[in-house]
């Protein structure tokens, strides 16, 4: 079934139908705000945030763009509260991770190989925390979700023009900050 069956069947009461919404954009959802959020359990509860915010607003959404690109745009809007949240708290990601343990474990690598993997992903992680909102989530979506520009542009509600120069600046702070970083391990 369509979205937007499942959409007019939601809103003349099919609970159900919202379910199957919810099953079929939720990992990719949860995915996308992955490397967005500051733990797996943030992600999660963003992503359940989102779709509770999208079955009581449903009767607003006007079926004009993709439902997903309407529900990711709920989503991140969250996501940018709750950082704005927590930059007022101001607890370090290393004590987020540690209390969370977010970083995944492997079983099936060596103790060496698992450490310095999980150093890369740490230091991907901060260097995309240097970069602003904007910046972060135009990367996200492109580099991570695969999204086109024209879906970009509509998420965030921009030309298409800003997202590809915001997309090649954020490309080029990235790749300057992760420069720093391994120059860095390299002195050491």
């Amino acid at each position: 079934m369509n979205d937007a069956s499942l959409i007019n069947q939601s809103l003349a009461g099919d609970t159900g139908a919202f379910g199957q919404l919810v099953e079929k954009y939720q990992l990719r959802l949860f995915n996308t705000l992955l490397p967005m959020a500051s733990s797996r359990e943030e992600a999660e509860d963003l992503t359940q945030d989102a779709f509770v915010q999208a079955f009581t607003k449903l009767h607003t959404f006007q079926q004009q763009s993709a439902f997903y690109t309407w529900l990711y745009r709920i989503a991140f809007n969250l996501a940018l509260g709750r950082k704005r949240r927590r930059r007022r708290i101001e607890i370090s990601v290393e004590q987020a991770r540690e209390s969370t343990g977010a970083e995944p474990v492997d079983t099936r690598e060596a103790p060496n190989e698992r450490m310095e993997r999980t150093e890369r992903v740490r230091q991907v992680r901060d260097a995309l925390e240097t970069l602003t909102e904007e910046h972060r989530a135009i990367l996200v979506l492109r580099e991570m979700e695969g999204c086109c520009y024209e879906t970009i542009a509509e998420i965030l509600d921009l030309p298409v023009g800003t997202v590809r120069s915001r997309l090649h600046r954020a490309r080029l702070q990235l790749r300057d900050q992760l420069h720093e970083v391994l120059n860095e391990h390299m002195a050491e």
